[in-house]
């Protein structure tokens, strides 16, 4: 996920609360700033005396030749490089997103910033925010958290859908609200997840949760945040997941309980580019999946022919980590 960094020299409290408010990674202060902002909340600092210190956890260059495109792409494989430019012609910032990572770019307003982050699709990967206008820093912080990693999604269609015996199944319950067409990756592998939609659907059997999504069993991959996969089994409060809408729209959330029951469980099987994909889901009519419009459909009104929203990749998976090797799940 991109970060967003706020620069505050000379000091302004009123940025460092901003700042904490609105959700940055980390203030940048002048030496013996530090004490000051960790009274304001808790935060990293970058400082000489802070959390990222300059010159070793991170360096700040500036652009002025052809010549610096070199000197930045070293600098990236060990640190995070925080690049300033007078001119962006000189040496375009494509060339430097296309090359490496730990990129940061300064920006003063919110159209550099998402100049910057939507460079390539790929971006940058944060932005160093550097105004005095509260109102300005306000929608960059905005801007930045609730920026889009697209995920690719596929239609699949319903092949069968088979009641299970009973099972452990698991509640993620978020410190978000979801709206209708969102909702978790889920799936028996983790190159095969299905879009399992929030529970924030109106019906007369329970009141909507848009804080939750009853994801699957406890042995079912969930894809989360930084392009990685945990077992459902596994997620605690203060993980992040990552909530997906169905254009393929993500953000994270932040998971605040996690319920394991035991309920009765059903098998969907579906078939998408002549590939078999399957996932477990309680048989419940609260339980629903995504189709390709956005719209939530009930698991027990699910019916072979029927079309729902997936997400395939080809790469396995190491301790949730994507790795290029043969893998095969049934």
């Amino acid at each position: 996920m991109k970060q967003v960094w706020v620069k505050v020299i000379p000091w302004q409290k009123k940025l460092v609360t901003t700042a904490i408010e609105g959700g940055a990674d980390a203030v940048v202060v002048e030496k013996g700033k530090t004490k000051d902002v960790k009274v304001l909340g808790r935060i990293k600092t970058v400082a000489e005396d802070g959390d990222i210190k300059p010159g070793k956890d991170v360096v700040f260059h500036e652009i002025k030749s052809k010549e610096d495109e070199e000197e930045v792409l070293k600098l990236t494989k060990q640190h995070i490089v925080v690049i300033t430019a007078a001119d962006w012609k000189i040496i375009p910032l494509e060339n430097l997103v296309a090359q490496t990572n730990n990129l940061f770019v300064e920006a003063h307003n919110l159209e550099e910033a998402q100049t910057f982050l939507g460079v390539l699709e790929k971006g940058v990967d944060g932005v160093v925010v550097d105004t005095a206008d509260i109102n300005e820093l306000k929608k960059i912080l905005d801007a930045v958290k609730r920026w889009s990693e697209k995920t690719a999604l596929q239609t699949a269609k319903i092949t069968m859908i088979k009641p299970l015996g009973m099972g452990y199944r698991v509640c993620v319950d978020t410190c978000d609200l979801m709206e209708i067409g969102e909702g978790m990756l889920v799936g028996n592998s983790s190159a095969a997840l299905f879009l399992v939609h929030a529970e924030n659907v109106e019906n007369p059997y329970v009141s909507p949760r848009p804080f939750r999504v009853n994801a699957g069993p406890v042995h079912a991959y969930i894809r989360v945040t930084g392009g990685k996969t945990k077992y459902l089994s596994e997620l605690k409060a203060g993980d992040e997941v990552l909530i997906v809408n169905y254009t393929g729209e993500t953000r994270p959330g932040v998971v605040g309980r996690v319920k394991v029951e035991r309920r009765p469980l059903l098998l969907v099987e579906a078939e998408v580019n002549g590939k078999k994909i399957t996932t477990i889901l309680q048989n419940a009519e609260t339980i629903r999946l995504t189709t390709p419009e956005g719209k939530p459909i009930s698991v027990v009104q699910l019916k072979p022919g029927d079309e729902v929203v997936v997400a395939l990749e080809e790469a396995g998976r190491h301790f949730g980590h994507k790795v290029e090797e043969t893998i095969m799940e049934k």
